[in-house]
Formats: structure tokens, sequence, C-alpha cells
């Protein structure tokens, strides 16, 4: 079976989930043709991606959402009038994809969350099945809660999610804890792909907050609370454009590159971990039993917070409130049930995809059933 990947590249999760799938497919005798990647300019693609995947990368302009002035949570309206101006760009994208899904030598594309494969699917119809990948799939499930925030930001998330798997033969939804499937819906529940070398290290428990920042603008509150505990080792991982390998505050706060390996073992080995809530790097400090702060950047981080929190793994804060991380430290208990749950994802992700490249494409039948999905 040859698979074409197709990633949303913002962020750090599509991209290690891309990762691991690909490791998992190869080592089940199948091929990763190409590795399709949408970004944005506001984000370089992370070193340790284009190091780690085998398959040829190539990127493409894709839509993203762009922060408020304060470079913290993303802000709707400058989002959308910066992406209306780029759509020409996004209509070659689209092309290109359709043009690349239907080249003849794909026998499965595998979509980790891109809009733009949705829009290709709905507007040319390529006749290779699709299977969608990513958390944001359990937020349509018939059972799955959804926190009391905004009724019309909800409905516009899962509007968009409804949007990035059109086509889509089975929309696989990575959850923290197991669920029984959504058939109606296509939606398979499965544990999150986690990488080998999250397996292969050995949780250890330093003096220090480990960290991840999904927009750089938080490092102000960061530097801010540091002033006033200088005792409290701090080491923050981000992919702020331009910046150097480790920026190096003082002896007890640094600032690094994104590198996933660097960050692994830092999370591994750290005291706590304080993050955006994306759900890739907190189920990873759920594995390895560490208490979370998680400080949502939009909509979706709210879900994936809200659902941590349930499943007792960590708080939620407006912003990074590190002294409440501690405090919360001091008496957090893992539980014993995650590890083995994510450890069952290899055994379960293939035979999914395997199938899913057997079902014929599922498509809207026309603009109608696009305007009742806001429904």
């Amino acid at each position: 079976m040859r698979v074409l990947f197709i990633v949303q590249g913002e962020g750090r999760g599509h991209l290690t989930q891309a990762l691991t799938t690909e490791a998992l497919l190869r080592s089940a005798g199948h091929e990763v043709a190409e590795v399709l990647v949408g970004k944005s300019n506001a984000r370089e693609l992370p070193e340790f991606f284009t190091r780690a995947i085998k398959a040829p990368v190539r990127l493409f302009d894709s839509p993203n959402f762009l922060p408020a002035p304060a470079n913290k949570r993303f802000s709707l309206p400058r989002s959308v009038a910066y992406n209306v101006l780029r759509v020409p760009s996004f209509a070659r994208s689209v092309w290109m994809l359709h043009k690349r899904i239907s080249a003849g030598d794909i026998d499965l594309v595998v979509n980790f969350y891109e809009l733009l494969t949705g829009i290709t699917y709905f507007f040319f119809r390529p006749p290779v099945p699709q299977a969608s990948i990513g958390h944001q799939y359990l937020f349509l499930h018939r059972d799955f809660k959804l926190p009391r925030a905004g009724r019309a930001s909800l409905a516009l998330l899962r509007l968009f999610t409804r949007l990035t798997s059109l086509g889509a033969t089975s929309r696989l939804a990575l959850s923290f804890r197991p669920m029984p499937a959504d058939e109606a819906r296509r939606i398979t529940v499965v544990p999150p792909l986690l990488r080998r070398e999250v397996f292969a290290l050995k949780p250890g428990r330093g003096d220090y907050l480990h960290g991840y920042m999904l927009n750089p603008g938080f490092a102000r509150t960061i530097e801010e609370w540091h002033r006033a505990n200088k005792d409290v080792p701090l080491r923050f991982f981000w992919d702020k454009r331009g910046a150097a390998r480790v920026t190096r505050v003082d002896s007890t706060l640094e600032f690094h590159r994104l590198d996933d390996i660097s960050f692994l073992r830092s999370l591994a080995s750290c005291r706590a971990y304080a993050t955006t809530a994306g759900f890739e790097s907190v189920c990873e400090a759920m594995y390895f039993g560490k208490p979370i702060l998680m400080v949502p950047a939009h909509i979706e981080q709210d879900c994936n917070a809200y659902d941590a929190c349930r499943c007792g793994a960590g708080i939620t804060a407006r912003d990074f409130d590190l002294g409440r991380l501690v405090s919360f430290a001091a008496t957090y208990s893992p539980s014993a049930e995650f590890r083995p749950w994510a450890e069952s994802c290899a055994r379960r992700m293939v035979p999914c995809l395997e199938k899913a490249a057997e079902t014929v494409p599922v498509y809207p039948l026309s603009i109608a059933a696009l305007r009742s999905m806001i429904q």
C-alpha cells in the first residue's frame, strides 16, 4: 500500500503524529510515498521533523490562525482577514493537492487535520480513499462532552473539523481514554500517536519546571513570575522564528528552540509541565506521569484542556501561573490507566488505515450538505 500524507504544519502535534504513523506503516510493510505539509509564513517547519521523516517532504501554502497583538491567544478577526487575502495562494495549493492525489500511484491519503485536504475532496472528488487523523474528531463524537465555552466558537470549531475531513472514509479520533466508535459519523476512537522515543525514555524527577509555548508572547508572563521566584529552575521550549538554539536569561531560566528529542528528554525528567494545551504534548506528559498546567491559546485547546482535566491530568489557567502548578504538583497522583491505552496504539492504528484503504470515499452531495454541518 502506497500512502500519501497531508499534514497541517501548525504547532508540533500533527507533525509528531505523522512521524509516528509513518513508522507504524513502514513496520507493517507499507510505503509512505510523500508528505505534503501545509505551512504559513509565521512559522518554520521544525528541524526535528525534516530530520526524522523518511519520505520526501513538499510544502504548500495553507490557512492558519494568527495570534492577537499580545502574541498569546489566537485572534479570529485577524486570522479571517489574513487568510481571505491569501485565497488565490490557497487555490493553487488545492490544485496541487488534487494533481498529486489523482496521479495514480497512491492507494490511501492520510490527512492530519489539514483543511485544504477536505476542500480538495469536496471540489475534485478524487477516487483515492482518505483517512483523517486527529484528536479534534473526538469533538464530533456523540458521547464527547465539550466545555462550557462560547456556543459560536464551538460551532465554528466543529464546522472546521468537519471541513477538514470531507470525503474521508474514516475519522480516527485520538483520545486520552477508550470510547466506543460512533459509526454514524464514521469515527473510530484510537490511542494517541506517541513516538517510539517516548516509550524508550525512563521518567525521572528533576527540580525544574518544563514548558512549551505555541505563541512566544507568553514569555513575558514567564519572565515576570521568574523574577519573583528565582529559586525555581525553568526550562521552556518555543518555535519563535529566528531565536537562538538556547536563550539563557540567567542561571535558572532558559528558552530552548523546539527540538523534539531535547524536548522529550526534558519533559521526562522534569518536576511538572506547563503548556498551551496541545494534545500531543499533554499525552506525553501523562505517559511520563507529570502534573500539567494548561493555558489554552484557542478554542481547540480549550477542549483539549477540559478533557485532560476530566481525566485528572492537570489544571487550567488563563496565563502561565506557575505558582498554581507548583502547588498542584505537590499533591498530584498520576493515572495508572493511560500508559496501557497509549501502548496499544501500534496494534490498533494500522488495521484501521488498511481498512480505510479498501473503502470508497464518502462525498458530501451538495452545498446544502455543507450548510447542514453548522447545525
